[in-house]
C-alpha cells in the first residue's frame, strides 16, 4: 500500500510555552534540509504535530526517507500513513484496505481525536472500526500481503481466526483525527527526541579520535546545539590517517546536523616546546590549557561562548577534578562536559549506536597520545602550572597555530537537489 503522508511527533518541543512555534519552525527547517526536494510537496505544521505530505516519487523511495528522519533531533517518532475524509464510513473502508494487505491473526484499534468537535469519542472510533474489521474478516485466511483476503462465512464465534488484542496484538492500527485530516497509519518509527538542532545556538567540540568525544558532540547535538568541530593534529608525529579518521568520525555526526565546518589545528611545534621546556609531569595538563586557548580564539571568531570536550570523571590521569579545575581555568568559555559522570560501557555502546565506534578504535595516535609522561600528575596546582606556562612562548606559539589553521566544511549529502518542496 502507498503511504502518501508522514506524520511527525514531537514530545519536549510540545512542552514550549508561546515560542514553541520558534522550536517547530527550526524542526521543519532541519527535516528540509535532511530530505531531497522532489521527496515531497508540503511540509507543514498542524495541531501539536508535523505532516510531510509525499510526493509520488517519495511514496517510492521511503526506506531512504526513514533513515533520514530516524537522525532528526526533536522528532519522538514519526509514520507513514494515507490521509482520507472525516467520516466514519470512510475511515473504516480505508482501515480495512489497510490491513487487508498484512498477514496477522490478533490486532487493536488506537485511535487518537486532538479535534475535539468530531462526534465520535477516541474510544467510540475504536470500537465501531474494530466491530467493522471483525466483521469484515469472520473468517481470516491469509493470503499473499497486497491480496485482499478471502471472506468466508461460517456460523459461529470459533470459526473466527481473527480477534481484537488489546494488549499484545501482531498489528496496531493507528487513526488520529486532528483538524481536517484523518490519518491511518500501521507504524510508529521512533526518532532521535531531544531538540532540534540550532535552538540553543551553538557550541565549540574538541574531537579527537577517540571514542568519548563523538558520543559528547552528538548529546550536545541532542539538546539542539549546533557545533563547530577543532581537531589538533601531531602531523608528521602521527600519520595522516588519523586525520582522516577524525573526518570520517565527523561525517557519521553529520548525519544529525546538515552542515558542519571543522577547524584542523597543527599542534605539533607548541608540544616541541613543551616537551623542551615544561616538567614532564605536567605535559597533558599544558597541551589540554593551550588547546583551551586556541579553542577560545576559534570560539570569538565564531561567535561561541561554549566549549565540549569528552572528558570523564577519572577515566584517564588529566580527567581527575584538580586537572579538570586547572584546565578550564586557562578559558573564560563556559565548558560542556555530557559524560561527566558516564561508565565507559554505556559511552560504548552508543559510540556503537550512533555509527562511531567503529571508526574511533582503528588505529591512529591523537596529539595527546604523544609525548605522554610516565607519571602523569593527577592533581595539579594552578600556580605551579602557570609558572611552566611563562617557560613558553605562547603567544608566539598559539598566534602561528591559530594562522596556520585549516577549516574544512562538511554538508548533508542530501542537500536539496532540485526545486519543488514549499513550506
Amino acid at each position: 500500500m502507498k503511504f502518501n503522508y508522514i506524520i511527525c511527533h514531537y514530545s519536549e518541543i510540545g512542552l514550549k510555552g508561546s515560542n514553541r512555534k520558534f522550536f517547530e519552525e527550526k524542526l521543519i527547517e532541519n527535516i528540509k534540509k535532511a530530505l531531497k526536494s522532489f521527496w515531497y510537496k508540503k511540509i507543514q505544521r498542524i495541531s501539536g504535530e508535523i505532516i510531510i505530505q509525499l510526493t509520488s516519487r517519495g511514496e517510492k523511495e521511503q526506506k531512504e526517507i526513514k533513515e533520514k528522519l530516524k537522525n532528526i533531533f526533536g522528532l519522538a517518532y514519526f509514520a507513514f500513513g494515507i490521509n482520507c475524509e472525516q467520516k466514519l464510513d470512510i475511515i473504516k473502508k480505508e482501515t480495512f484496505e489497510m490491513l487487508s494487505t498484512q498477514k496477522f491473526k490478533t490486532f487493536r484499534i488506537s485511535s487518537r481525536r486532538s479535534k475535539k468537535d468530531f462526534y465520535l469519542t477516541s474510544q467510540q472510533i475504536n470500537e465501531k472500526v474494530g466491530e467493522y474489521i471483525l466483521k469484515e474478516f469472520p473468517v481470516a485466511i491469509p493470503l499473499q500481503a497486497g491480496h485482499r483476503r478471502e471472506k468466508i462465512l461460517q456460523d459461529g464465534e470459533h470459526s473466527r481466526t481473527i480477534r481484537v488484542n488489546l494488549n499484545n496484538p501482531d498489528i496496531t492500527c493507528f487513526i488520529e483525527i486532528v483538524e481536517k485530516y484523518a490519518f491511518l497509519y500501521l507504524e510508529k518509527i521512533s526518532g532521535q527526541g531531544g531538540l532540534p538542532v540550532g535552538v540553543s545556538g551553538r557550541a565549540l567540540s574538541l574531537l579527537s579520535g577517540g571514542i568519548d568525544s563523538p558520543v559528547a558532540s552528538f548529546y550536545c547535538q541532542r539538546r539542539g546545539l549546533d557545533i563547530i568541530f577543532v581537531h589538533f593534529t601531531s602531523y608528521p608525529f602521527v600519520k595522516k590517517s588519523s586525520i582522516e579518521k577524525v573526518k570520517k568520525i565527523v561525517k557519521v555526526l553529520n548525519k544529525f546536523q546538515p552542515q558542519l565546518k571543522l577547524y584542523l589545528v597543527p599542534f605539533t611545534d607548541i608540544q616541541k616546546q613543551i616537551l623542551l621546556k615544561t616538567k614532564a609531569d605536567l605535559r597533558v595538563i599544558l597541551y589540554r590549557r593551550i588547546m583551551f586557548k586556541i579553542a577560545e580564539l576559534i570560539a570569538k571568531k565564531e561567535k561561541i561562548k561554549a566549549l565540549i570536550t569528552g572528558e570523564n570523571l577519572g577515566q584517564v590521569a588529566s580527567q581527575t577534578l584538580d586537572n579538570m579545575f586547572v584546565v578550564e581555568k586557562a578559558t573564560n568559555l563556559f565548558v560542556f562536559r555530557p559524560l561527566i559522570g558516564f561508565d565507559k560501557q554505556d559511552i560504548i555502546e552508543k559510540a556503537k549506536e550512533i555509527g562511531t565506534f567503529d571508526i574511533s578504535i582503528l588505529p591512529g595516535d591523537d596529539c595527546c597520545q604523544r609525548f605522554l609522561p610516565e607519571h602523569p600528575e593527577t592533581r595539579a596546582d594552578l600556580k605551579e602550572v602557570e609558572i611552566e606556562e611563562k617557560k613558553l612562548d605562547l603567544k608566539k606559539l598559539i598566534n602561528k597555530a591559530f594562522k596556520d589553521i585549516k577549516v574544512e566544511e562538511i554538508k548533508n549529502p542530501l542537500a536539496r537537489v532540485s526545486p519543488g518542496g514549499e513550506a
